[in-house]
């Protein structure tokens, strides 16, 4: 007898449909598993045997072959158990097979006959829009996951035997249902706040600017300046995810990790790898490719302290995802595309001892030195970064103020307005979140310049001989700035600030 049910595979963060072909011939008891199967998929027929025992049904004493549909497309993890399992259950007769056509099975078996939680599954959720099943079965701890896209009635199971109820129709559990609305009423929570960074007060309002439109940004100072200290405080000022973003985000963690004790992830990420990293650790890799450091940040910030120290060809990978939003990763055995739309925030010194620009400090560095250590970050990559910020040394008197600095909540708040604006001017623009996002249409569409304003524009890439991508990027930020200061118009003083951000003090060599 062959029985079909069905389960869904991942290509990166996108679901397929996978059916679950079981054939059962009278013969000496052997399994044979087919479909381009890794080896934890190989290895289930020791899981779902035992746990098919322990539920108190019969494993068949024959011959077991079972095919896992489209066979060109390779398939991993420990999800299939569930499937697996009813496949053969259905193929012996011991379950009721009229609705399995309408459900997807997912979920790893534990010998007992439990069912654990698996990655992946908020990306297969979203896919259910896609599938004619409209029933997906997963594990208790995966449910909320899986409901927060709303495409499917999701049954959360704790047992093989809950799994076979359902089917059966004799169940008394009922589908999990979530209220979405929920996560996105909780505070920020980062811990920290920008009351407590003395003095800076102009590189707090370029944080400002790039996080009302989603602006990369490099912060160039010496050693104690308070680089790191700011931009640890720039999730604070960031405004929470939306319904949308928060799916985008969640699918890529769901894929790299266990998030079913969060469910959804409403707070923009913040990664912050050491300089150490590999590339493939930064972009993705491996050998069917999982997302690296720059898609775990999508719609959040990607944090390089010591920006010169990480290995000139991990800096360089960046490029693409800088310019593009997303990786495409090339292996053997798939090649994959992950999106990876992040705020790049790098933090450096001048010079290798730090002081080049520290009035305080006596430079040892020679100009050799200074150039060879600026060398490290090539010219294309920091034409890729929005705002150029030089971050002084704090004075005695600004460390000494006991009265505390402007706090996120009220930075924030400006941030929320320029953003609302930007979601309203973008509404019919799903792929773009904030001004940063402006293709060339959208720039030409929206950043429109006075005479005044293009003059100065002019005056500023000739003299500075700035690239055609610099021009693009004032025009964003100054777009930005306008936001913020709630101007339809860009006037010539949001183009002067933006070029500010690209004209740093000549002896950093930026």
């Amino acid at each position: 007898m062959i029985s079909r049910c069905y389960s869904a595979g991942l290509h990166g963060i996108h679901a397929y449909e996978v059916t679950i072909e079981t054939r059962l011939d009278r013969s000496l008891p052997k399994y044979f598993i087919v479909g381009l199967a890794e080896k934890a998929v190989k290895e289930s027929y020791s899981r779902l045997a035992s746990a098919i025992k322990s539920s108190g049904f019969r494993m068949p004493g024959c011959k077991i072959t079972q095919n896992l549909a489209p066979a060109d497309i390779p398939k991993e993890g420990t999800g299939f158990d569930l499937s697996l399992a009813i496949g053969v259950l259905a193929a012996s007769g011991d379950i009721d097979t009229s609705g399995l056509g309408n459900m997807i099975f997912i979920g790893e078996l534990a010998l007992d006959g439990h069912v654990r939680p698996s990655k992946g599954i908020l990306p297969i959720a979203l896919g259910m829009k896609h599938f004619k099943q409209k029933h997906l079965i997963v594990a208790t701890a995966n449910a909320k996951e899986a409901t927060m896209p709303g495409y499917s009635t999701v049954w959360g199971v704790e047992t093989l035997r809950d799994v076979v109820d359902i089917i059966n129709d004799c169940s008394n559990l009922t589908p999990t249902t979530v209220d979405v609305e929920s996560y996105f009423q909780l505070p920020p929570s980062s811990g920290v706040d920008f009351s407590e960074v003395k003095g800076q007060a102009h590189v707090k309002r370029a944080l400002e600017v790039a996080a009302a439109g989603g602006h990369n940004i490099v912060l160039i100072g010496p050693p104690g300046s308070g680089k790191s200290m700011l931009a640890k405080r720039f999730p604070s000022i960031l405004p929470n995810l939306t319904l949308q973003e928060a799916l985008e985000t969640t699918a890529v963690h769901s894929v790299y990790e266990d998030i079913s004790d969060i469910s959804l992830i409403t707070q923009r990420p913040f990664r912050s790898p050491h300089h150490t990293v590999s590339d493939s650790a930064l972009v993705g890799g491996g050998r069917i490719p999982r997302p690296g450091e720059v898609s775990l940040a999508h719609n959040g910030v990607l944090f390089l302290d010591e920006f010169p120290e990480f290995k000139k060809n991990v800096l360089e990978v960046l490029r693409q995802p800088l310019e593009d939003g997303q990786v495409t990763i090339s292996r053997t055995l798939a090649s994959l595309t992950y999106p990876a739309k992040f705020m790049l925030i790098a933090a450096m010194n001048p010079c290798p001892c730090g002081y080049a620009t520290d009035p305080q400090h006596d430079c040892t560095c020679s100009v050799g030195q200074i150039q060879h250590y600026l060398s490290r970050i090539s010219g294309p990559l920091l034409d890729r970064i929005d705002i150029h910020v030089d971050v002084p040394p704090v004075s005695y008197e600004e460390i000494s103020d006991r009265e505390d600095s402007e706090a996120s909540e009220n930075i924030r708040a400006r941030v929320l307005i320029a953003r609302k604006i930007q979601t309203q001017r973008f509404i019919r623009h799903p792929q773009v979140h904030c001004n940063a996002h402006m293709g060339s249409r959208d720039i030409k569409r929206y950043c429109d310049l006075s005479a005044e304003s293009r003059q100065l524009l002019k005056i500023a890439i000739v003299r500075l001989g700035l690239s055609a991508r610099a021009y693009t990027r004032i025009l964003k930020v100054a777009r930005t700035i306008a936001d913020l200061n709630q101007k339809e118009a860009i006037l010539s003083s949001h183009i002067s600030e933006a070029i500010h951000y690209r004209n740093l003090d000549r002896q950093t060599g930026i």
